[in-house]
């Protein structure tokens, strides 16, 4: 019985070696998609963070601009100055942490301590960002602004200008409904959005 069993074994038809190839393929274009599809969707959240990163900026330059229209509250304007040092993109970062930034501040200290009758009242939060760019050491430059305690920063930053710009406006409705009070919010509500998202991301 053993003798018969083991010829009716060695009598089955061998696996060709087409299927073998056509499996091994199979396999490898299984994991070819799958590997797309994960670059696809890293590559799409890289991109939504740099997205939002940018969105994040320009909103605290726009609040800084609107200082002049609404608030003169000097707590504000120094709060959005850490903030766009902290969330200001790589580009303009080492743009402005290069030589060009270190001519500006060169020149606006010059400016200021010479000649302050032409140094006006609005360049000050701005030469003062520039000159935080250029002089911080590395541990702010690099460490923090890329780990989660910066990010912690930007939010806490966030809460505190919006609870106290709708003290300021009498209220959450009038926050909404008084001269450049929906400007003023809006720009608050979208600093959040990017250091919410990028700790979301960095939990995860």
């Amino acid at each position: 019985m053993r003798q018969m069993d083991y010829l009716a074994m060695k009598t089955d038809p061998p696996r060709k070696e087409s299927d073998t190839i056509t499996s091994d393929l199979k396999d490898l274009h299984n994991a070819a998609k799958k590997l797309a599809s994960d670059a696809i969707k890293l590559g799409g959240l890289g991109f939504g963070t740099s997205f939002l990163k940018w969105i994040a900026a320009l909103s605290a330059i726009y609040l800084l601009i609107l200082d002049r229209t609404n608030w003169r509250t000097n707590m504000l304007t120094s709060l959005l100055v850490p903030y766009i040092f902290l969330s200001l993109p790589s580009v303009l970062f080492g743009f402005f942490r290069g030589e060009v930034g270190k001519w500006i501040a060169f020149l606006a200290v010059v400016l200021r301590l010479f000649f302050p009758r032409y140094f006006p009242d609005w360049l000050e939060m701005p030469c003062a960002l520039i000159l935080l760019i250029v002089v911080a050491p590395s541990f702010f430059a690099s460490w923090l602004r890329g780990s989660w305690v910066g990010l912690v920063i930007l939010i806490i930053i966030g809460c505190y200008l919006l609870q106290e710009h709708i003290r300021a406006s009498g209220g959450f409705k009038n926050s909404f409904t008084k001269q450049h009070g929906i400007s003023n919010t809006i720009g608050i509500i979208l600093l959040f959005v990017y250091p919410v998202w990028a700790l979301i991301l960095d939990i995860l």
